[in-house]
């Protein structure tokens, strides 16, 4: 893995924190030239600048993943700064928290407008270069992209339409030498839940689950970098995804109990 991304230039969505600010020291590490896009330019630029001081390569673009234009701004970035793109990694997202019965629709539009749409709009104007590459489309995904995961409908249906845009991506270009990889890490100890929309649009603002106990976001950054280096379909990164991957195709039923089981049992839980 270790020169996996050596000389490659790999662009980030949703760079400012969590999993993509440790995608991004990881990978300028590697010797990744690194694209960064976020919607704090301000944040953008003092990660671009720690990069370069520690003898990386980074260049950066205030990106709003909603917008189509703003996405084409970024990956205009990365091809005049460093000639072209081998690696886009489409990370930005949302989460929620909210019953169905509850949660106003806006939210669930909001969830599809980051996390799916974001992914579409970077992913088509990424593809040409990507192809010219034989590069790799990588969507940060999620266990709930596998199965559905109560009280996050709109959080499960974007990551569900996320993976079955991608699996066509990959079905479209398989003569064409494009590696398309579906990245499920389990709950990871990152700010995206401090930030999750709750029932009425507003931030949840805290967390419901113990942070020592997942994933932290150098973890998930190392797992997805020996995804690409192996070029694999599906990148499972712990036993929660692992199992649910195996059990869903035996015991479905089986599942939803235990899904719902368990996060029932979180504090505050929108449903008992």
């Amino acid at each position: 893995m270790k020169n996996a991304l050596k000389n490659k230039t790999v662009v980030i969505t949703g760079a400012s924190s969590g999993i993509g600010e440790a995608m991004a020291k990881l990978y300028a590490s590697m010797g990744a030239r690194v694209v960064l896009g976020a919607r704090s330019e301000e944040k953008l630029k003092t990660l671009a600048e720690q990069i370069k001081s520690e003898g990386g390569e980074a260049a950066y673009c205030a990106t709003d993943v909603t917008k189509a234009e703003d996405c084409k701004r970024l990956i205009d970035t990365a091809v005049e700064a460093f000639g072209g793109i081998d690696v886009l990694i489409c990370n930005a997202g949302i989460s929620m928290r909210a019953i169905f019965d509850d949660v106003d629709l806006s939210v669930l539009h909001r969830l599809m407008d980051v996390n799916f749409w974001g992914t579409v709009y970077c992913s088509k104007y990424a593809l040409p270069y990507l192809q010219a590459s034989k590069g790799s489309l990588v969507g940060i995904s999620s266990v709930a992209g596998l199965h559905g995961l109560p009280g996050r409908t709109g959080y499960s249906a974007s990551k569900y339409a996320m993976t079955g845009f991608l699996e066509t991506v990959r079905i479209e270009n398989l003569k064409k030498g494009l590696h398309v990889m579906v990245a499920c890490p389990g709950f990871t100890a990152s700010n995206v839940r401090f930030s999750a929309l709750v029932a009425d649009g507003s931030q949840q603002g805290s967390t419901p689950r113990e942070e020592g106990k997942m994933m932290t976001a150098e973890e998930v950054a190392r797992i997805v970098a020996r995804g690409i280096a192996k070029r694999k379909r599906l990148c499972l990164m712990e036993i929660e995804g692992r199992a649910t991957h195996f059990v869903k195709k035996f015991a479905p039923a089986f599942l939803d109990k235990m899904f719902y089981l368990v996060m029932s049992r979180e504090p505050d839980s929108p449903f008992k």
